[in-house]
């Protein structure tokens, strides 16, 4: 399901260009609306949520694939953390679907799945542990980093239960957009990946937005 946004890019209260490869860690308040632009297409926006009151309580891929009945995200999907509250609402989304399983490249999975030189390679784990080394203010180290959603990642199923990676289903200037359930503390990694196809090869700048929840 494809739904339009009724918000306004000008009547942002915030709004950052996060580049090719880099991370972005910002605080979203609950009611505030957040929308991740994929600025030139192909993009994948590696996030994590967490609990801006309480960061050991973050996103959970099994519980909101549970709760969906559905492994991939769109317009009116809620995502639950692991105690089982709503964290964010996905709430008008121009790409159409969203990967929950595909997980963030790693140096190691660079290695397994591609060759053992491309563990030199820049990964998404990569960025989060900077992230959160950089910011430590919020007690999150690595092993607070856990499964993620893939915005703009196309990760189909084989009939045999298996995953692949291919082309994106995005194009420039679509998103996505949700609204906060609570106050949550987004942590996005814009892929580095060159190995797959899921950015066609060529990592790309990502926009972030919030409105107010009064302009919602």
């Amino acid at each position: 399901m494809l739904k339009q946004s009724t918000l306004a890019a000008e009547a942002a209260v915030y709004r950052f260009t996060v580049p090719a490869g880099d991370y972005w860690l910002h605080e979203v308040r609950k009611g505030q609306t957040f929308r991740i632009v994929d600025v030139e297409g192909n993009q994948a926006a590696d996030t994590l949520f967490y609990n801006a009151d309480d960061p050991h309580e973050r996103y959970s891929a099994v519980d909101t694939i549970r709760e969906q009945k559905n492994v991939y995200l769109g317009v009116g999907s809620r995502l639950f953390s692991q105690d089982g509250n709503v964290m964010l609402t996905i709430t008008a989304d121009t790409v159409g679907r969203h990967d929950t399983l595909g997980g963030a490249c790693a140096t190691e999975s660079n290695t397994v799945r591609y060759a053992l030189e491309k563990k030199t390679m820049h990964a998404c784990r990569d960025s989060y542990v900077l992230a959160l080394a950089e910011h430590d203010r919020y007690g999150l180290t690595k092993r607070d980093i856990g499964h993620n959603i893939n915005f703009f990642m196309n990760v189909p199923i084989t009939p045999e239960g298996g995953l692949t990676f291919a082309d994106g289903v995005s194009g420039p200037g679509q998103y996505v957009e949700m609204v906060a359930e609570m106050n949550v503390l987004v942590l996005i990694s814009n892929c580095p990946q060159l190995n797959n196809p899921c950015n066609a090869y060529n990592p790309t700048p990502i926009e972030v937005l919030v409105w107010d929840g009064e302009a919602a």
